[in-house]
């Protein structure tokens, strides 16, 4: 998950109504960000601070090894693993140096990577403005809270009630329930590593092995509670953080774009100006899926590989202009396609739109040290 040092934060404090707004979290809107990458005086003298620090060799460009730490933590900051981790995310990550080095220069200028990484953060915070990501600390006071509450044995009967009680472990049962509960209820991912090592195991020690390998008893809503007691200990202790997020994907954005004829004329221009080509001007239709990876902020789609119901709605569409048979077009036919293409991705999110919630636990110190931009704590916000 992206640390809280690419973004700008506001506080969301207690005060309202309900559990989300009287919880206490940090708010990634981008809004910081944005007001540095405007700040021409400010963002110029970081540009040039952080190219130098780039520039190992110092011949006043960069090369595409240099290139490599500014890539990923920008992968990084988008929620991406490390490099090598997945041919998908590798994928990303050429994308993102092939927009420094555009496809074909093998050193980038100075004025060259300001100008691409003015445009990438300026995407990223219009991101960040339109869906922001929450960052919650979890130190067991709302999982205590729904606990005692009338709620819990209601919502607690509903879990096991699926559930197999004569055929399965209490192990099992008790970690399938945990496993239900959400940062609503005040409980960290419990699938996440981390919190499996640090949370959820330790959690179970107080019950013997026997008892946790026999069949779930008409004692589980007591049993479910005693464990529950012991991960709220366990995140008093050591309390966690969690980046939330929601997103809707319904094609909305995407009509506004189409709608919008000298938008998209120019979004067109701008992404075929870009692409590689031939020398006669020409281009393969493999490079649809680059040319919607670039249009992806505008038409409020997320980059490919990011949502994988996203992606199988594009390769849909894709598929329908046969636009993997890898062949040679002109301009006017690449952009036609590409409209196409859009059009249709328009009209499955509108028929189905798809909703994307992710609780992902940030291992990472929040004030980590970043390459590109100067460290922003807001661990100590979080934490308070």
């Amino acid at each position: 998950m992206a640390s809280g040092r690419w973004f700008g934060w506001r506080n969301k404090s207690g005060g309202g109504k309900g559990k989300a707004e009287t919880r206490k979290a940090v708010v990634l809107d981008g809004s910081d960000i944005k007001e540095l990458v405007e700040d021409e005086a400010t963002f110029s003298g970081l540009v040039e601070s952080k190219f130098r620090e780039l520039d190992v060799d110092g011949d006043g460009r960069l090369s595409v090894k240099e290139l490599q730490p500014a890539v990923s933590d920008i992968g990084a900051a988008i929620g991406l693993p490390a490099p090598g981790s997945s041919p998908r995310s590798d994928h990303i990550y050429s994308e993102v140096l092939s927009e420094f080095t555009h496809g074909k220069q093998e050193e980038v200028s100075k004025s060259e990577f300001k100008e691409v990484l003015s445009d990438i953060l300026l995407g990223m915070a219009a991101g960040l403005n339109r869906d922001p990501i929450v960052i919650l600390r979890i130190d067991g006071e709302d999982l205590k809270e729904f606990v005692e509450s009338p709620l819990f044995v209601t919502e607690a009967i509903s879990m096991f009630s699926g559930m197999e009680l004569a055929h399965a472990s209490l192990r099992k049962c008790l970690t399938t329930a945990l496993q239900q509960l959400t940062v609503d209820h005040g409980m960290p991912p419990a699938s996440d590593s981390w919190v499996i090592t640090n949370i959820v195991e330790p959690s179970f020690q107080s019950f013997s092995s026997d008892l946790l390998e026999q069949p779930a008893s008409q004692d589980i809503l007591d049993n479910f509670k005693k464990l529950l007691g012991n991960v709220i200990r366990r995140l008093q202790e050591h309390p966690v953080i969690v980046a939330h997020s929601e997103n809707t994907f319904d094609g909305s954005g995407i009509k506004r774009l189409l709608s919008n004829k000298f938008e998209l004329d120019k979004l067109l221009d701008s992404v075929w100006r870009d692409l590689r080509k031939d020398h006669n001007q020409q281009t393969s239709k493999e490079c649809l899926r680059i040319a919607l990876d670039r249009m992806a902020a505008s038409a409020s789609l997320p980059r490919y590989s990011a949502v994988d119901q996203v992606d199988v709605i594009i390769n849909e569409a894709i598929g329908m202009v046969k636009g993997d048979d890898g062949k040679i077009v002109e301009e006017a036919g690449f952009k036609r396609t590409l409209t196409e293409i859009l059009g249709s991705i328009m009209l499955q999110l509108e028929g189905k739109p798809v909703f994307v919630s992710t609780n992902s636990v940030v291992h990472e110190p929040l004030a980590a040290s970043s390459t590109v931009l100067p460290s922003a704590s807001i661990s100590a916000e979080a934490n308070e």
